[in-house]
């Protein structure tokens, strides 16, 4: 692992989940992580209710979009989080995975999506400490 290791959040179409992740991690790890995210099959635009969620919170969204995964961002990344692509999402030998488990806020209500949101600022503050520890 380099001296910042590299994040990479994955979900099908990065407009939710994988969005989430990337800004409450780049927003907890102050630039001690790099953090990217990206999609098997982007959207046309990020959930709504996420980014609702995430402006409550103070969390800038307005420089995201949702992006495709590339080779390049993969195997620059030490840890590949997946989050509901299932067998969509590539796979690159020797990467650390963890695969989140978590609804899809696709199509729901913002009261439908906020804890989602929080289970995943959960798991992200959980990474980050872990991940801390390697990089002192």
């Amino acid at each position: 692992m380099s001296d910042v290791p590299v994040v990479l959040f994955l979900c099908t179409h990065n407009a939710g989940r994988s969005l989430a992740a990337r800004v409450l991690l780049e927003h907890y790890a102050r630039g001690r992580i790099e953090v990217v995210s990206g999609g098997s099959e982007p959207g046309d635009a990020l959930n709504p209710a996420v980014v609702a969620i995430l402006t409550e919170q103070g969390l800038d969204t307005s420089r995201e979009f949702p992006k495709s995964i590339t080779d390049e961002t993969a195997l620059a990344a030490d840890v590949i989080v997946t989050m509901g692509c299932g067998d969509a999402c590539p796979v690159y030998p020797g990467k650390r995975y963890l695969d989140w488990e978590l609804e899809d806020p696709a199509g729901k209500s913002i009261d439908e999506v906020r804890p989602i949101v929080d289970e995943i600022d959960r798991r992200v503050r959980d990474l980050l400490a872990e991940l801390s520890e390697t990089v002192r």
